[in-house]
Parts: C-alpha cells; sequence; structure tokens
C-alpha cells in the first residue's frame, strides 16, 4: 500500500504561529474603541466651550432675538459646530445654520467632504475589512455612555438644560452613517442669576468617523500583508527545513530490510546548515553502524576458520597416534595434540575478551585518566617512554586503556628488541606512539593488521592469535579515538592513537 503523505507538522506549527502574531493588529483595530472615546470627549469639551462663551455672552443683556442673532453672526462662521439659543420656551432665537455666513468660505477637507472616507469604504479591502468588523461587534460593544442614548433626544436635553443643568446626548444623522453630538448648557442671568434660556451646541462625528476608518483600513492593510507574509515564509520554511526533515525520515524507515540488517547508509548532503549537519551526522553514525555490524556478521565465519586449522591437526594426530606403535611417535603426536588445544584455548580466550570489550565499554564508567600514567605502567624492561612534564587527560576506563597500549607495546616488542612509547598532546587530541626498530610491516598488510585473527609472521603463527591488536583498536574506537599503522623512513613500524582530550 503506497504511503499516504502526511502535512508536515512543523510547518503547519509554524504557520499557526506566524498567523497568530500577524492576528495582533487586530487588537489595535479592537482598541479604537478607546480613541473614539476620547475623540468624543474632545469634540464635547469643545463644543461646551463655544456654548459657555455664547452663554457668557447673552447672560449680561437681555435674552432676545436681536441680541442672539447678531451674536452668532459675528462668529462669522468660525465654528464647525452648529449653535442654537432658545428661550425658556424652548423657541428658537437664532441658528447658526440659517444665518449667511460673510466669511470665506474654508479650505477643503477631504474628511469633513467624506471624498477619501467614501472611496476608501468602496475599496474591496474595505469592505472585507467591515465585514470582519461587523463580524466583532460583539467584541466592541460600549457600555452604556453618560451621556445617554438613542432614547435621550435633544428635547429631553434641552429640558435638563433650561432647570438649570448641563445634559448631552449623541443621535443618529439622517440619512448618515454617522452621529450627532448635541451639548446644551443653561443661559443665566447676570451670570448666576435665573435661567433665562438654552445654548444647543451640535456637531456631527462625520470627522471622527471618517479618521477611524482611515487608521481601520490602514491597520487592516498591515493585517493582510501580514497574513501573505506569514503563508509566504511558512512555505519557505515547508520547503527549506521540513520537507528535509521528512525525507530524512522516509531514509530512516528504508534504512533497514524486513530481518533487521542495514542496507545503506545515511547518503550525505551539502547544506550549509543544522539540516545539513544533521544529515552528515547520521551518515557518519551508518557508516559505523554498519562497519561495525560487519565486524559482527564476520565474527562466526572468522572463528570458524581459524578453528578449522588445529581441529584438523588434532584429528590427524589423533588418528595417526591411534595407528602408530612407535613410543617417541606417540609422544610427538601428543605434543602436537596438546599444542593445538592450547592454540583452541587461546583462540577462545580471545573471542570471549573481544565480545566482552564490546559490551564493557557500553556500561563501563569513563572517568579522567592521565595517560601518562597508564603508559609508564605498561612500558617496562625494553621499552623506553618519552613523556611530557604536564597531566594528558582523556576519559576512559583506565583498565581498557592500558590494554589497549599493552597489546600495542606486546606486538612491537615481538618484532623489535628496542621500542619506544612517546605522548604528546595535538590537536585537541591524545597522541600516543609507538615506534619500533623491526622489519616494518608489508604495505599489503598496512590496512588489515587491526583484523580479527591476522598475523603475517608465519614463522611464529601458532604462537599469536592475531588478536591483541583487533582488541587495541575495539578500545580506541570505543572511546572515539582512531589508531593507525604505518613505517618508519629509518626503519621499523609506527602505531598512533589518537583520543580525545577530557573537557
Amino acid at each position: 500500500m503506497p504511503r499516504i503523505p502526511r502535512i508536515p507538522r512543523i510547518a503547519v506549527r509554524l504557520l499557526l504561529f506566524n498567523v497568530l502574531l500577524v492576528f495582533l493588529p487586530l487588537a489595535g483595530v479592537v482598541s479604537l474603541r478607546t480613541l473614539e472615546r476620547q475623540l468624543l470627549d474632545v469634540q464635547e469639551r469643545s463644543m461646551v466651550q463655544q456654548g459657555r462663551l455664547v452663554a457668557a455672552a447673552l447672560s449680561s443683556g437681555t435674552l432676545d432675538a436681536a441680541s442672539a442673532r447678531a451674536l452668532i453672526e459675528r462668529l462669522g462662521g468660525h465654528s464647525e459646530s452648529r449653535i442654537r439659543v432658545v428661550d425658556l420656551r424652548e423657541k428658537v432665537l437664532a441658528d447658526s445654520a440659517a444665518i449667511p455666513v460673510r466669511s470665506a468660505p474654508p479650505e477643503p477637507d477631504e474628511y469633513a467632504s467624506g471624498r477619501s472616507s467614501s472611496s476608501s469604504r468602496r475599496s474591496l479591502l474595505y469592505r472585507f475589512g467591515a465585514a470582519v468588523w461587523r463580524w466583532l461587534e460583539p467584541l466592541r460593544r460600549d457600555p452604556p455612555s453618560s451621556r445617554g442614548g438613542s432614547d435621550v433626544t435633544p428635547h429631553t436635553v434641552v429640558k435638563r438644560a433650561l432647570e438649570g443643568r448641563y445634559a448631552a446626548t449623541l443621535q443618529e444623522s439622517a440619512g448618515q452613517r454617522s452621529l450627532t453630538l448635541y451639548s446644551v448648557l443653561p443661559i443665566r442671568a447676570a451670570g448666576n442669576g435665573p435661567v433665562t434660556g438654552a445654548v444647543i451646541v451640535s456637531q456631527s462625528t462625520s470627522r471622527i468617523l471618517a479618521a477611524l476608518w482611515r487608521v481601520r483600513l490602514n491597520i487592516f492593510k498591515v493585517f493582510v500583508y501580514s497574513v501573505l507574509a506569514a503563508a509566504i515564509l511558512s512555505l519557505i520554511f515547508a520547503t527549506t527545513i521540513a520537507r528535509p526533515l521528512v525525507r530524512l525520515r522516509d531514509e530512516a524507515d528504508d534504512l533497514l530490510d524486513h530481518r533487521g540488517r542495514l542496507k545503506r547508509p545515511f547518503r550525505g548532503s551539502h547544506r550549509n546548515d543544522e539540516i545539513g549537519d544533521l544529515t552528515r551526522a547520521l551518515e557518519k553514525l551508518t557508516a559505523r553502524l554498519e562497519r561495525h555490524l560487519a565486524l559482527v556478521e564476520s565474527l562466526p565465519a572468522d572463528v570458524s576458520h581459524e578453528f578449522k586449522n588445529p581441529l584438523a591437526s588434532i584429528r590427524s594426530a589423533a588418528e595417526l597416534l591411534a595407528r602408530s606403535d612407535e613410543e617417541e611417535e606417540k609422544q610427538q603426536l601428543g605434543a602436537t595434540i596438546e599444542k593445538e588445544v592450547a592454540r583452541l584455548s587461546r583462540l577462545l580466550n580471545g573471542v570471549r575478551e573481544v565480545s566482552k570489550i564490546d559490551a564493557a565499554l557500553d556500561t563501563e564508567a569513563a572517568r579522567p585518566v592521565d595517560v601518562r600514567e597508564v603508559v609508564s605502567e605498561v612500558a617496562t624492561g625494553r621499552v623506553a617512554v618519552d613523556l611530557p612534564p604536564h597531566p594528558v587527560i582523556v576519559s576512559a576506563s583506565e583498565e581498557r586503556l592500558a590494554q589497549a597500549v599493552r597489546n600495542i607495546v606486546d606486538n612491537a616488542v615481538s618484532f623489535s628488541p628496542r621500542v619506544t612509547v612517546a605522548v604528546r598532546e595535538q590537536n585537541g587530541h591524545a597522541l600516543i606512539r609507538v615506534d619500533d626498530d623491526g622489519p616494518g610491516i608489508p604495505p599489503e598488510h598496512l590496512e588489515r593488521v587491526f583484523d580479527r585473527f591476522f598475523s603475517f609472521r608465519e614463522a611464529h603463527r601458532a604462537d599469536h592469535d592475531g588478536l591483541g591488536l583487533a582488541i587495541a583498536k575495539a578500545v580506541v574506537d570505543g572511546y572515539g579515538g582512531r589508531i593507525t599503522a604505518s613505517n618508519r623512513e629509518e626503519g621499523g613500524s609506527r602505531f598512533e592513537v589518537r583520543l580525545p582530550l577530557a573537557g
């Protein structure tokens, strides 16, 4: 059955995170109600000041239509508000809307004329934003205002003003989306005398609404552009990060066959980022795992091959021993059997030691070890040492590290009467160098000397099982180090062990 492709969850989370961030401008839209209230308060205070000026001017004399009209005419149309003066019977004595303005007309104002707001409201983006705004209507509904509501009519506030109290209300403007703010102040004779009338100052909130519409549209533009940017960034993220991770997941799923064997290592990457680093690290990991599995799988074949020769020698010697009548020959055949049995014992001990090391390296606790002390303990007799004056600390098991160094030194001593062991620090590693003056290593065997059961000293093959250097390599590899073999120009061989310094 083909695999059903799954949406990269990291990309979805990033998209949701980005979209959540770009929704923050909507909080600014909702907060505009606070700005709207503040603008209305400012407008109301301006209207109250105008009303107080008119009331103060009319309180100094008799309140009649002529004086009220003359005062409004002197204002000369400088006020954007409509000003009306009424007497105690609510009769309009003067109305600024009915008095022609003699001054020059004001400069065109795009907010006052509504041209800009009308064009903004006709745009498709504004209509979409208005739909969202209506959807958010429950979130931005204001609490009841102290000015009253639509049930408080201008007639009601005029009544309150004629009773000597200031009153205000908001009413829907006829045929418009704006509201009209009414502020009514009482007119008192001689300043603090009885109420003789009232000043009604009214003004449309269209300028405020036009400014708010413009701000809302700009904020909504930022929101739309932010959503588009978030979508593009999420797409780029999915392409450059999520998809490579999905490829790594699929490759990991297809890494093993049905029997659990490694089919191939990870394919490397040329990316210069964390994904590339992860891919290359997995490539190295699976390559090491592949080599380890190859060694594990080859162990039975190697053991079988190594056991075959001594077993064959034992069987032949036993058959000849059964048919031999000479005492000297029987003794020779018995010695051969004992020798081959001892060789089998050494092979079994070596195989058990290799398996023990593979298991112990994963469980034994590593601790700081001074390489100088390990080399001083191992290098005895014909072995010369060259140690630095300062400690060279690595993280390992002292027993295992000593075993590896001892195997390398014993191998060198078996070829040469003179062996030198030197310890140095080099590029963040501890370097252990073992030099001998022996015949050296044949070039074709340089890569094989660390293989299990391999030995090129045929003259003494029976005395060496070929596991010493293999055990040393297993220990060094287990601590993240590297062991190499080479020939010296002046003669002899050289083994170098590099282990990472602790810390």
